[in-house]
């Protein structure tokens, strides 16, 4: 399956469509005929885990089973959340590494990257900022654990 590899440079991972992704990288923005789910499976696989191994290691280390964030990628440090149920077609995936700020953004949310990129979403802010306090316990976790 050819599909898009979550790297460094990855932001988010937005759908778009029924079966496309919108992904936003550092420096561009391209669609992948690929949905957000098929892509962060892929990307598990490419990285060596599956993702429900990915989910099993999030629930173990943090007891979370809902809405888990997951590590892509150990050694580049690529964890990133779900919006929403990862089951559900409207699910984008953000990536933890680059967030510099969040904000309310009047009923919905709005993240700030590291490199002026401004991304607002449909999500509460403070659904928002639970996902992002559990990303980073996980990450905080695997660093104590290194």
């Amino acid at each position: 399956m050819n599909c898009y590899e979550i790297n460094e440079e990855t932001l988010a991972i937005l759908p778009y469509g029924d079966t496309q992704s919108k992904i936003i990288e550092k420096y561009k923005e391209f669609i992948v005929n690929k949905t957000p789910y098929e892509i962060i499976t892929y990307s598990c696989l490419y990285f060596g885990s599956s993702y429900e191994g990915r989910i099993s290691a999030t629930k173990y280390l943090l007891g979370i089973s809902y809405k888990s964030p997951i590590v892509i990628e150990e050694s580049r440090n690529l964890i990133f959340f779900p919006t929403n149920s990862p089951k559900l077609q409207d699910c984008s995936w953000i990536s933890l590494k680059s967030i510099v700020d969040y904000k309310r953004n009047n009923s919905k949310s709005m993240i700030l990257f590291d490199n002026n990129v401004r991304l607002p979403l449909d999500i509460s802010y403070g659904s928002l900022e639970n996902q992002i306090m559990r990303a980073s316990r996980l990450d905080s976790m695997l660093r104590n654990n290194r």
